[in-house]
């Protein structure tokens, strides 16, 4: 009603960081309540990548409780410390970006501080139904990922979260230290473009390997093996010239989404990863969504034979 743009997070952050929510034109009082209702966010919104740019002027965050002084719990899980975090790193919020939590008045209680961790959210203004709280909070918060706390991003966390892996790639390239709590820095290391292809793709060595272009009046986005009949291929476009396959490869292997066999059309701007089962390309489509290589924001989708199945 006010005209305001809102921003919801996805669930557990599976699927994204943000979407959009896009009423409909003219929408009554009761459809906004729906819009913003989980059903209303599948129905009525976009989602909103890395590269949009997004400008957030409030973050408003649940809390199970929180303090005057504007310390904050959550559930426990890190998601909602997580969501701020990752739009630090994007931009989306600045240091004086006011962060308001909604809560009961029994859920406002003293809360010890050693009981937080730098990673930890803190919050500006508290409201509950009987008053308002500006806490005028001093303990800074977080100013972006720390990939070196166990406690705020682990090895299973990037397993589920895709655009985490993607931002971590990011901030790889950018020349930050993405190593995990207890991983070599060796395995953060994604300058391995420079191992020979062959060891690049040992893992997965198949006779249907497709070449680097298609031959004449072959099919270049469904290859099959002999015996196989189930590769799904998701399609890469818009890869600048400057691209080479070795870096692609690599930011594949730092995303985890390594195909049985990748066809490289450098010279059409493009490539198609080919995957031994539908999950495996769901879960790359997924991680590659607003991958930028080259300065090119890549295009990621299911190559045409695949995009009515499954």
């Amino acid at each position: 009603q006010a005209r305001k743009t809102l921003l919801v997070p996805t669930p557990r952050l599976r699927t994204g960081l943000f979407n959009r929510i896009v009423p409909p034109p003219g929408a009554t009082k009761e459809m906004l309540r729906r819009c913003a209702t989980s059903q209303g966010v599948r129905d009525f919104s976009v989602p909103v990548g890395l590269d949009d740019k997004a400008q957030v002027d409030l973050v408003v965050v649940g809390s199970v409780a929180v303090s005057e002084k504007g310390w904050r719990i959550g559930k426990g899980e890190g998601y909602a410390d997580m969501e701020y975090a990752m739009m630090v790193s994007m931009g989306a919020v600045q240091e004086d970006t006011p962060v308001v939590t909604i809560v009961h008045d029994c859920q406002v209680l003293d809360i010890a501080e050693e009981l937080l961790g730098d990673h930890d959210l803190t919050v500006d203004y508290i409201l509950t139904p009987t008053r308002t709280i500006q806490t005028n909070c001093k303990r800074p918060k977080p100013q972006g990922i720390m990939w070196h706390k166990a406690s705020s991003v682990s090895s299973e966390m990037l397993g589920k979260i895709p655009i985490l892996k993607s931002l971590r790639w990011r901030e790889k390239q950018a020349g930050k230290d993405v190593t995990l709590q207890g991983e070599h820095p060796a395995l953060a290391d994604t300058s391995r473009a420079a191992i020979p292809d062959k060891k690049v793709m040992a893992a997965n060595p198949q006779p249907w390997a497709a070449p680097a272009s298609a031959p004449a009046g072959s099919d270049p986005v469904n290859p099959k093996s002999e015996g196989s009949d189930t590769i799904t291929t998701v399609y890469l476009g818009n890869l600048p010239g400057s691209l080479r396959v070795s870096q692609l490869k690599s930011a594949l292997r730092e995303l985890q989404v390594l195909p049985a066999a990748l066809q490289w059309q450098g010279a059409q701007h493009r490539a198609f990863l080919h995957y031994r089962d539908q999950g495996a390309a769901h879960r790359a489509l997924s991680s590659l969504q607003g991958l930028s290589l080259g300065g090119s924001a890549l295009r990621v989708e299911l190559a045409k034979s695949h995009r009515n199945k499954g």
